[in-house]
């Protein structure tokens, strides 16, 4: 006796011959957590290489918090216009006077209004900071990068967007102690974020790391000028010259920046980016419980 549903199953799969697929089966995990080559090849855990709960890719209607994350990275920290901002209205309304010298970043964002644009703008800074550092961790892990190097540099990242959140709010004239302790962080521990990431990337050597090959010597370039300058900048504060200092300081800042653009080029080819939370059954011991975690 002939199958009833055969006609029906046939006229399914229409002329490409595919079998039609089940809509409970479409969700956001399915499309989430693909292969390295985005076949659907599941890992051991049922996500990319055996981890839970996270995949390199994701599906195009992502909660719109992550995709925000996701195109600031790509974007980079391009937004420095509010410190020349700041910079322009500390001359204009004199709270510096550059023929005495070339200010600090800290001078010109000690003073209402830049004040308020200079402590907005390293807190919206360093939230991208965190997010980004986030992302960076979830990429090297999917390209082998060992577990504890790849959380000390999460941590360093976190570090950083700290001291930058700490500099804003705690100007020089109001808490200096707290605002050179930010200023640590932001940039000597920034910088050793950046050396960090070559020194893995050197050694792991992924083969899905994107961009042209100019792109780490470039890396490598501007971290070295920028540990140069930072040195040049702590020398130059002792000895005293003030204003060669302050230069120092304003170079390393945009450089930073300019790192942080950079990560741009290994984020292109990331669709998407997504967490998961996985409950325990209820049937489920507790001591069989199964969360992921970063």
């Amino acid at each position: 006796m002939g199958n009833p549903r055969g006609p029906q199953m046939a006229q399914e799969r229409g002329a490409g011959g595919e079998e039609p697929k089940d809509p409970e089966n479409q969700g956001v995990g399915a499309d989430v957590m693909r292969g390295p080559g985005g076949n659907g090849d599941l890992g051991a855990e049922g996500d990319l290489g055996g981890r839970p709960g996270i995949g390199a890719t994701g599906p195009p209607n992502l909660p719109g918090a992550l995709r925000w994350g996701l195109d600031e990275s790509r974007q980079g920290i391009g937004t420095q216009g509010p410190l020349p901002c700041s910079f322009a209205l500390a001359v204009s309304n004199k709270t510096v006077n550059l023929t005495e010298g070339f200010p600090y970043i800290s001078l010109c964002g000690s003073f209402p209004p830049q004040s308020c644009i200079f402590s907005q703008f390293l807190n919206i800074g360093a939230a991208m900071v965190a997010w980004i550092s986030v992302l960076r961790y979830v990429q090297f892990r999917e390209w082998g990068i060992p577990k504890f190097p790849n959380r000390l540099c999460l941590g360093s990242g976190f570090l950083c967007a700290l001291g930058a959140s700490i500099v804003g709010n705690f100007q020089q004239t109001n808490e200096l102690s707290m605002h050179l302790f930010g200023s640590f962080l932001a940039f000597v521990v920034g910088m050793a974020y950046f050396w960090t990431q070559l020194v893995l990337l050197r050694l792991a050597k992924p083969r899905a790391q994107p961009g042209a090959p100019w792109i780490e010597p470039l890396r490598l370039l501007l971290c070295g000028l920028c540990t140069a300058l930072m040195v040049a900048m702590i020398v130059l504060h002792f000895w005293p010259r003030r204003s060669e200092a302050a230069v120092c300081e304003w170079s390393t800042a945009m450089l930073l920046f300019v790192l942080f653009g950079l990560l741009a080029v290994d984020f292109s080819d990331a669709t998407g980016f997504a967490i998961s939370l996985q409950s325990r059954p209820r049937s489920c011991p507790s001591g069989a419980a199964h969360l992921p975690s970063l």
